[in-house]
């Protein structure tokens, strides 16, 4: 078989970048070649001719993230909407100089601003019938939030009482707040946001809860300027007591791989101290409760990929309901395909092999068929 050659833009010491080698090597593949992020920044990213060539995340690495988001501590969750505007152009840079190389992109630009953008993004998901959580802020014809009288008035809306708060441009939980309001006008905020007494907004790995409003609201006040989306908090099934959504790898249009991530409290990202659940008990949760767990939970996934049809691989943060019976798609994250360890699901093109196989795997029967077609989802 005839080698696809292969080029990855990204971190060259990042974990993404290493485990992709790992499975280029395993396929018994010529290394691919490595663009580094800030070559692409510099404006000195070449091409070779007939590349294949993946857009990996560009965080990791403190230079490119300055030079992206304009702060010089990584740890910072301001400048979100500058880190966007210099990505998206970055992307665009990329792909002009893949086209002019003859080769192609692994991820359309017109994907990424979207995938960037949660308004956008859960606009484009709820246009194509894709269930969402109900949100007032979807869409490029929404109303901003400018900062906590908006969301504090948002609140008071039937529906609303629970809600996300979301940096537009986030991601892995960076700067969201799981509100809460009660009797009185109480709020509570729930968040790994870390205030400085100077009003600088830090990641935290250690997920904390304000309730003096005050406080709170200097958070989403200092967030507000980078774009803010606000959609319900919808209750989520559990297992074994703790609260339980699920991460799915789409690859070229099917659901591939799919991890369980529970916590105690609303936000079950792994790096926030998630852990991970017990898939098969979820699939048995969802066919006890006269769910399919093919049909009403992959395949929501798959539809909801399929809204990216240029994208070889999406990472789909599904919602199972309480009763494990209905779902809705919170997120669709463009690198939300570093999964160390986890294989396939059985029965799918992946069976066996991990995430960063599998697209490989994809790539290459793509080009068996035809080297020039788009790596489109399947209808």
């Amino acid at each position: 078989m005839t080698a696809v050659p292969l080029a990855v833009v990204g971190d060259p010491a990042g974990r993404r970048v290493a485990h992709f080698q790992d499975a280029v090597r395993a396929r018994g593949l010529p290394p691919a070649r490595v663009v580094a992020w800030r070559t692409v920044l510099d404006g000195a990213a070449r091409f070779h001719p007939g590349e294949t060539v993946r857009i990996d995340s560009p965080g990791g690495d403190p230079d490119v993230e300055r030079l992206l988001r304009g702060v010089s501590d990584p740890t910072r969750v301001e400048g979100t909407a500058r880190w966007y505007r210099g990505f998206t152009e970055a992307v665009e840079v990329v792909a002009a100089a893949v086209a002019a190389a003859g080769g192609r992109l692994l991820t359309a630009p017109a994907d990424l601003r979207v995938l960037f953008d949660k308004r956008l993004c859960h606009h484009a998901l709820d246009r194509s019938g894709i269930p969402v959580p109900p949100s007032p802020t979807s869409g490029p014809g929404a109303a901003p939030v400018r900062g906590w009288p908006d969301v504090r008035e948002l609140l008071a809306r039937p529906g609303l009482r629970r809600t996300f708060v979301k940096p537009a441009h986030g991601s892995s939980a960076s700067g969201v707040l799981a509100l809460e309001s009660g009797a009185g006008g109480r709020v509570r905020a729930t968040t790994s946001v870390e205030l400085s007494p100077g009003g600088a907004l830090y990641n935290s790995l250690r997920v904390r809860r304000y309730e003096d409003e005050r406080v709170i609201g200097a958070v989403v006040d200092a967030l507000a300027p980078d774009g803010l989306h606000v959609e319900r908090w919808l209750p989520k099934a559990s297992q074994g007591g703790r609260s339980a959504d699920l991460r799915v790898v789409v690859v070229a249009g099917r659901a591939t791989h799919a991890v369980v991530r529970t916590a105690r409290g609303p936000m079950t990202n792994l790096h926030l101290g998630g852990a991970r659940g017990d898939l098969g008990a979820a699939v048995a949760a969802v066919t006890a409760a006269g769910g399919s767990w093919e049909h009403d939970a992959l395949g929501v996934c798959e539809r909801a990929a399929a809204v990216f049809p240029a994208t070889l691989c999406v990472g789909v943060d599904l919602l199972p309901a309480t009763g494990w019976r209905r779902f809705a798609v919170g997120e669709v994250n463009a690198f939300g395909d570093l999964l160390p360890g986890l294989t396939g699901l059985p029965g799918s093109p992946a069976a066996g092999l991990d995430t960063y196989a599998a697209q490989l795997a994809a790539v290459h029967a793509s080009a068996r068929q035809d080297h020039h077609a788009p790596l489109a989802a399947r209808p």
